[in-house]
């Protein structure tokens, strides 16, 4: 227990101390601090070259070890250090990684370290490391209020950001006809190309949150996707990657593999999604994208493309205009029993699907002659002859 109460009054400053520790602060040179600071902070991977004039580097460097020393002085420091907030906004906006701050900022407490142990002979040794928790405990103030104050910096600059694309975006939902100066004005605002492809992504209701956490994962990762809200519907959209193709069916290879993970969590989502061929497309896209999500069924769970979900739109646009698509063929399919009529419409069904009489037949376990008379009798009866495309055309749209 006497040599734990030893050791904890060694490592405090005692009454005596106060004039040489202050000594030992007035021996500090804040050019040599500086320079020292200079020559090592230079080599700090994002340092390396300054992504800031080196003046200014030094200039702040030299202010830090000033307060430093002022702090040493007070025992401490008891509120806002306005160099800390300096240091943290000037280097957030410079775009240094905060890991490369924290690094350059912790040199602060060796450099300083070593001058101290340097300034102060054998027989301050005590005295020295009586201070040391003083020292550590005002540096250690100092960069948490550095970081801080970059952290704060930065969460406002994501929100400048975020403020200005989001205007720039709703100009082009509000605007139906842009210029092609305006276009550029707002492409170069996004950071995007204007004749640049994009992929489109809609989801309403209750599959909006799905498609958020979408936008979030692939931001996180370093991504770039902006959104935008029409009502109750989320759009959003990115670049598509140079060398990537007309957007396909997600459940196809080509553009799951072109797109990567995004792709096969968009195909996986409940969500409508085409391809924006430039920035001048994004509205009218978007509007598409919105009408795909709209028409996906209540059990189906990926998904809806242009080529999945075109005859949907069709349907729908024809039964709001009151035109009923496939009313005579019902009433038509209605002479026949049950089984014949379940069994002629699945024939037609799989035959429209693959357009081979042998490719249905293999999917229905049936020979091709059976297929072929189950068709002719759809024919017969109904007066649509799924084999010609002009009339199958209808009958793929009122089946979708």
């Amino acid at each position: 227990m006497t040599a734990y109460r030893d050791r904890r009054l060694r490592d405090r400053p005692l009454p005596g101390d106060a004039a040489r520790w202050l000594e030992l602060l007035d021996a500090l040179d804040l050019d040599e601090l500086t320079d020292r600071f200079m020559a090592r902070v230079v080599r700090v991977p994002g340092y390396d070259p300054a992504p800031i004039p080196v003046s200014e580097l030094r200039r702040t460097g030299r202010d830090s070890f000033r307060t430093l020393i002022e702090g040493l002085r007070a025992g401490g420091f008891d509120g806002p250090v306005t160099v800390s907030t300096e240091v943290g906004v000037s280097r957030a906006r410079a775009g240094i990684p905060l890991e490369a701050l924290m690094t350059a900022i912790r040199l602060d407490f060796s450099v300083l370290w070593e001058v101290l142990t340097r300034v102060a002979t054998q027989d301050d040794a005590e005295l020295v490391i009586r201070h040391t928790g003083i020292v550590l405990s005002t540096v250690d103030e100092y960069v948490s209020q550095v970081q801080q104050a970059y952290t704060a910096e930065l969460a406002r600059m994501r929100a400048e950001e975020y403020s200005v694309h989001a205007g720039l975006i709703a100009s082009l939902f509000e605007d139906p006809d842009p210029t092609g100066e305006r276009l550029s004005t707002i492409a170069t605002g996004l950071g995007l190309d204007v004749d640049c492809p994009l992929l489109v992504i809609a989801a309403t209701g209750d599959d909006v949150r799905a498609l958020q956490v979408i936008i979030s994962d692939h931001v996180r990762a370093g991504g770039t996707m902006f959104a935008h809200h029409l009502g109750e519907v989320l759009i959003a959209f990115t670049q598509v990657p140079e060398g990537v193709g007309h957007v396909s069916d997600p459940v196809g290879g080509g553009v799951g593999h072109s797109l990567g993970a995004l792709a096969g969590r968009i195909a996986e989502a409940r969500v409508g999604y085409v391809r924006a061929e430039g920035i001048g497309a994004l509205r009218r896209s978007a509007l598409t994208a919105r009408d795909l999500a709209d028409v996906i069924a209540a059990d189906e769970t990926s998904a809806m493309t242009w080529r999945r979900g075109w005859a949907r739109l069709a349907a729908r646009s024809l039964n709001a205009a009151g035109n009923p698509i496939l009313a005579d063929v019902e009433s038509a399919l209605g002479e026949c029993g049950p089984v014949e009529r379940e069994r002629l419409i699945e024939a037609v069904q799989v035959y429209l699907a693959t357009g081979s009489i042998g490719a249905s037949a293999e999917r229905l376990f049936c020979h091709r002659n059976t297929v072929a008379n189950r068709l002719r009798r759809f024919a017969d009866l109904t007066g649509v002859d799924p084999m010609i495309p002009a009339e199958a055309a209808r009958l793929v749209v009122g089946w979708a």
